[in-house]
Protein backbone atom coordinates (compact mmCIF):
# COMPACT_ATOMS: atom_id res chain seq x y z
CA UNK A 1 0.00 0.00 0.00
CA UNK A 2 2.72 2.33 0.62
CA UNK A 3 4.37 1.52 -2.14
CA UNK A 4 1.40 2.08 -4.52
CA UNK A 5 0.72 5.51 -2.70
CA UNK A 6 4.69 6.58 -3.49
CA UNK A 7 4.44 5.41 -7.11
CA UNK A 8 0.80 7.94 -7.37
CA UNK A 9 2.60 10.96 -5.85
CA UNK A 10 5.90 10.38 -8.07
CA UNK A 11 3.12 10.19 -11.41
CA UNK A 12 1.36 13.41 -10.05
CA UNK A 13 4.52 14.76 -9.64
CA UNK A 14 5.18 14.41 -13.13
CA UNK A 15 2.07 15.13 -14.47
CA UNK A 16 2.86 18.68 -12.69
CA UNK A 17 6.26 19.47 -13.41
CA UNK A 18 4.86 18.96 -17.62
CA UNK A 19 1.83 21.45 -16.77
CA UNK A 20 4.64 24.25 -15.55
CA UNK A 21 6.61 23.54 -18.38
CA UNK A 22 3.82 24.16 -20.66
CA UNK A 23 2.57 26.79 -18.74
CA UNK A 24 5.50 29.14 -17.92
CA UNK A 25 6.11 30.03 -22.26
CA UNK A 26 2.49 31.19 -22.21
CA UNK A 27 3.04 33.22 -18.97
CA UNK A 28 6.10 34.50 -20.53
CA UNK A 29 5.13 35.37 -24.09
CA UNK A 30 2.03 37.00 -22.26
CA UNK A 31 4.63 39.13 -19.84
CA UNK A 32 6.21 40.03 -22.81
CA UNK A 33 3.78 40.97 -25.24
CA UNK A 34 2.04 42.99 -22.68
CA UNK A 35 5.23 45.07 -21.95
CA UNK A 36 6.33 45.19 -25.47
CA UNK A 37 2.69 46.14 -27.03
CA UNK A 38 2.64 49.96 -25.75
CA UNK A 39 5.99 50.21 -27.47
CA UNK A 40 5.48 48.36 -30.47
CA UNK A 41 2.46 50.89 -30.82
CA UNK A 42 3.99 53.88 -30.15
CA UNK A 43 6.56 52.79 -32.97
CA UNK A 44 4.44 52.04 -35.28
CA UNK A 45 2.44 55.15 -34.83
CA UNK A 46 5.95 56.67 -35.48
CA UNK A 47 6.41 55.18 -38.78
CA UNK A 48 3.12 56.01 -39.77
CA UNK A 49 3.90 59.90 -39.36
CA UNK A 50 7.29 59.45 -40.73
CA UNK A 51 4.91 58.04 -44.24
CA UNK A 52 2.25 60.73 -44.12
CA UNK A 53 4.48 63.43 -43.78
CA UNK A 54 7.56 62.07 -46.99
CA UNK A 55 4.70 61.20 -48.96
CA UNK A 56 2.97 64.72 -48.70
CA UNK A 57 6.55 66.52 -49.25
CA UNK A 58 6.96 64.03 -52.44
CA UNK A 59 3.39 65.26 -53.28
CA UNK A 60 4.60 69.20 -53.18
CA UNK A 61 7.95 67.61 -54.80
CA UNK A 62 5.98 66.57 -57.46
CA UNK A 63 3.55 69.74 -57.57
CA UNK A 64 6.52 71.73 -57.79
CA UNK A 65 8.29 70.05 -60.49
CA UNK A 66 5.02 70.23 -62.51
CA UNK A 67 5.06 73.51 -61.73
CA UNK A 68 8.33 74.06 -63.07
CA UNK A 69 8.18 72.03 -66.09
CA UNK A 70 5.14 74.42 -67.15
CA UNK A 71 6.49 77.63 -67.01
CA UNK A 72 9.78 76.43 -68.72
CA UNK A 73 7.93 74.87 -71.20
CA UNK A 74 5.92 78.15 -72.22
CA UNK A 75 9.31 80.24 -71.99
CA UNK A 76 10.71 77.63 -74.39
CA UNK A 77 7.74 77.88 -76.87
CA UNK A 78 7.90 81.47 -76.83
CA UNK A 79 11.61 81.55 -77.40
CA UNK A 80 10.83 79.53 -80.55
CA UNK A 81 8.60 81.65 -81.57
CA UNK A 82 10.94 84.58 -81.30
CA UNK A 83 13.71 82.73 -83.22
CA UNK A 84 11.54 81.93 -85.83
CA UNK A 85 10.16 85.30 -85.96
CA UNK A 86 13.57 86.56 -86.19
CA UNK A 87 14.43 84.60 -88.84
CA UNK A 88 12.04 85.48 -91.16
CA UNK A 89 13.29 89.39 -90.44
CA UNK A 90 16.89 88.17 -91.33
CA UNK A 91 15.60 86.39 -94.45
CA UNK A 92 13.82 89.81 -95.40
CA UNK A 93 16.61 92.05 -95.03
CA UNK A 94 18.36 89.83 -96.84
CA UNK A 95 15.90 90.16 -99.76
CA UNK A 96 15.46 93.76 -99.30
CA UNK A 97 19.33 94.34 -99.51
CA UNK A 98 19.48 91.92 -102.55
CA UNK A 99 16.84 93.97 -103.79
CA UNK A 100 18.37 97.31 -103.22
CA UNK A 101 21.78 95.83 -105.06
CA UNK A 102 20.12 95.18 -107.54
CA UNK A 103 18.39 98.28 -107.77
CA UNK A 104 21.63 99.90 -107.77
CA UNK A 105 23.45 98.24 -110.42
CA UNK A 106 20.08 98.73 -112.65
CA UNK A 107 19.94 102.56 -111.95
CA UNK A 108 24.26 102.62 -112.81
CA UNK A 109 23.40 100.59 -116.30
CA UNK A 110 20.39 103.37 -117.24
CA UNK A 111 22.93 106.39 -116.30
CA UNK A 112 25.58 105.29 -118.42
CA UNK A 113 23.84 102.87 -121.08
CA UNK A 114 25.09 104.01 -124.43
CA UNK A 115 28.80 105.32 -123.22
CA UNK A 116 31.07 104.05 -124.78
CA UNK A 117 33.53 102.53 -121.58
CA UNK A 118 37.15 103.32 -122.29
CA UNK A 119 37.96 101.56 -119.05
CA UNK A 120 37.28 98.17 -119.21
CA UNK A 121 39.46 95.76 -118.54
CA UNK A 122 37.40 93.31 -121.20
CA UNK A 123 38.62 96.04 -123.72
CA UNK A 124 42.24 96.27 -123.13
CA UNK A 125 42.58 98.74 -120.34
CA UNK A 126 45.46 98.47 -117.71
CA UNK A 127 46.60 99.99 -114.30
CA UNK A 128 50.01 101.42 -114.66
CA UNK A 129 51.58 100.52 -111.38
CA UNK A 130 54.41 102.05 -111.20
CA UNK A 131 52.55 105.66 -111.16
CA UNK A 132 49.47 104.29 -108.80
CA UNK A 133 49.01 104.45 -104.99
CA UNK A 134 49.86 101.51 -102.81
CA UNK A 135 46.76 99.65 -102.14
CA UNK A 136 45.70 99.39 -98.38
CA UNK A 137 47.25 96.83 -96.01
CA UNK A 138 45.97 96.39 -92.87
CA UNK A 139 49.29 95.80 -90.67
CA UNK A 140 48.49 98.11 -87.60
CA UNK A 141 44.62 96.72 -87.25
CA UNK A 142 44.95 92.91 -85.97
CA UNK A 143 41.03 92.42 -86.14
CA UNK A 144 41.72 93.37 -90.33
CA UNK A 145 44.65 91.25 -90.28
CA UNK A 146 42.69 88.19 -89.00
CA UNK A 147 39.98 88.89 -91.29
CA UNK A 148 42.45 89.17 -94.32
CA UNK A 149 44.63 86.45 -93.59
CA UNK A 150 41.60 84.44 -95.22
CA UNK A 151 40.80 86.93 -98.03
CA UNK A 152 43.38 89.36 -99.91
CA UNK A 153 42.49 92.67 -100.71
CA UNK A 154 41.35 93.51 -104.07
CA UNK A 155 43.75 95.11 -106.95
CA UNK A 156 43.92 97.99 -108.57
CA UNK A 157 42.20 96.59 -111.85
CA UNK A 158 39.15 95.74 -110.02
CA UNK A 159 38.08 99.33 -110.50
CA UNK A 160 38.11 98.53 -114.51
CA UNK A 161 35.19 95.74 -113.74
CA UNK A 162 31.89 96.31 -114.05
CA UNK A 163 31.17 94.08 -110.76
CA UNK A 164 30.30 96.93 -107.94
CA UNK A 165 28.47 94.50 -105.83
CA UNK A 166 29.62 95.17 -101.99
CA UNK A 167 33.25 95.05 -100.86
CA UNK A 168 34.12 94.42 -104.69
CA UNK A 169 36.49 97.39 -104.42
CA UNK A 170 40.04 98.86 -104.41
CA UNK A 171 40.63 99.93 -101.24
CA UNK A 172 44.20 102.81 -101.62
CA UNK A 173 46.11 103.71 -98.90
CA UNK A 174 44.88 106.62 -96.79
CA UNK A 175 42.49 109.13 -97.79
CA UNK A 176 44.31 110.87 -100.35
CA UNK A 177 45.97 108.79 -103.58
CA UNK A 178 46.13 108.48 -107.03
CA UNK A 179 45.50 105.82 -109.95
CA UNK A 180 46.95 106.53 -113.47
CA UNK A 181 44.68 104.08 -116.04
CA UNK A 182 46.26 103.00 -119.61
CA UNK A 183 43.62 103.31 -122.11
CA UNK A 184 43.19 100.74 -125.02
CA UNK A 185 43.12 103.95 -127.99
CA UNK A 186 43.57 107.81 -127.78
CA UNK A 187 40.32 109.60 -126.76
CA UNK A 188 38.35 112.33 -126.73
CA UNK A 189 37.50 112.88 -122.97
CA UNK A 190 33.79 113.61 -122.34
CA UNK A 191 33.13 112.47 -119.31
CA UNK A 192 34.83 110.32 -116.17
CA UNK A 193 32.71 108.65 -113.80
CA UNK A 194 33.82 106.85 -110.45
CA UNK A 195 31.43 104.62 -108.59
CA UNK A 196 30.90 103.53 -104.84
CA UNK A 197 27.97 101.48 -103.66
CA UNK A 198 25.26 103.08 -101.81
CA UNK A 199 24.96 103.37 -97.62
CA UNK A 200 22.10 101.23 -97.51
CA UNK A 201 23.55 98.11 -99.46
CA UNK A 202 27.11 98.91 -97.33
CA UNK A 203 28.20 96.08 -94.75
CA UNK A 204 29.70 98.37 -93.00
CA UNK A 205 26.19 100.72 -92.80
CA UNK A 206 28.77 103.65 -93.72
CA UNK A 207 30.44 105.09 -97.17
CA UNK A 208 33.31 106.99 -95.24
CA UNK A 209 35.85 105.23 -97.22
CA UNK A 210 34.16 106.71 -100.37
CA UNK A 211 35.90 109.52 -102.24
CA UNK A 212 34.82 113.06 -101.85
CA UNK A 213 37.06 115.32 -103.93
CA UNK A 214 38.40 114.00 -107.09
CA UNK A 215 40.30 115.25 -109.79
CA UNK A 216 41.06 114.15 -113.46
CA UNK A 217 44.50 114.79 -115.23
CA UNK A 218 45.43 112.91 -118.48
CA UNK A 219 49.20 112.34 -119.07
CA UNK A 220 49.57 112.76 -122.67
CA UNK A 221 47.96 115.26 -124.90
CA UNK A 222 46.39 112.18 -126.94
CA UNK A 223 44.64 110.72 -123.99
CA UNK A 224 45.65 107.57 -123.51
CA UNK A 225 46.23 107.25 -119.90
CA UNK A 226 44.11 109.26 -117.52
CA UNK A 227 45.06 109.90 -114.15
CA UNK A 228 42.30 109.87 -111.25
CA UNK A 229 43.54 111.69 -107.95
CA UNK A 230 41.50 111.54 -104.79
CA UNK A 231 42.01 114.27 -102.76
CA UNK A 232 39.99 113.41 -99.60
CA UNK A 233 37.25 110.87 -98.63
CA UNK A 234 34.03 111.18 -96.38
CA UNK A 235 36.01 111.10 -93.46
CA UNK A 236 38.07 107.75 -93.75
CA UNK A 237 41.69 107.55 -92.58
CA UNK A 238 42.65 104.15 -93.24
CA UNK A 239 42.14 103.70 -96.66
CA UNK A 240 39.65 105.10 -99.67
CA UNK A 241 37.57 102.45 -101.53
CA UNK A 242 36.98 103.12 -105.63
CA UNK A 243 34.58 100.34 -106.91
CA UNK A 244 34.47 101.29 -110.63
CA UNK A 245 36.15 104.17 -112.79
CA UNK A 246 34.60 104.51 -116.50
CA UNK A 247 36.23 107.10 -119.20
CA UNK A 248 33.42 108.50 -121.73
CA UNK A 249 34.70 109.31 -124.94
CA UNK A 250 35.00 108.99 -128.68
CA UNK A 251 38.12 107.62 -130.31
CA UNK A 252 40.44 110.24 -132.01
CA UNK A 253 40.92 109.99 -135.44
CA UNK A 254 44.16 108.92 -137.00
CA UNK A 255 44.88 112.64 -137.80
CA UNK A 256 44.51 113.73 -134.46
CA UNK A 257 47.34 111.17 -133.53
CA UNK A 258 50.29 113.07 -133.57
Amino acid sequence: MCIFTVQKMAVHKKRYLKFVVFLLPVVLAGVYSGTSLPVWTMRAKAQKEDLTWASAAEKKMLRNLHTFLTEHTQNLHLLLEEVAQLGVEISSLKKERQELNQAALELASEIYVGRSDWALKSSGATIDMQRTSKTYDCKENWVCRILWFFRTPNPPDTILQPDVSPENCWPLQGHQGQVVIRLPARVHLTAVSVQHIYREVSPSGTVTSAPRDIAVFDTHRAFSHIKLIVESNWGNTAYTCIYRAQVHGKMAKPENLN
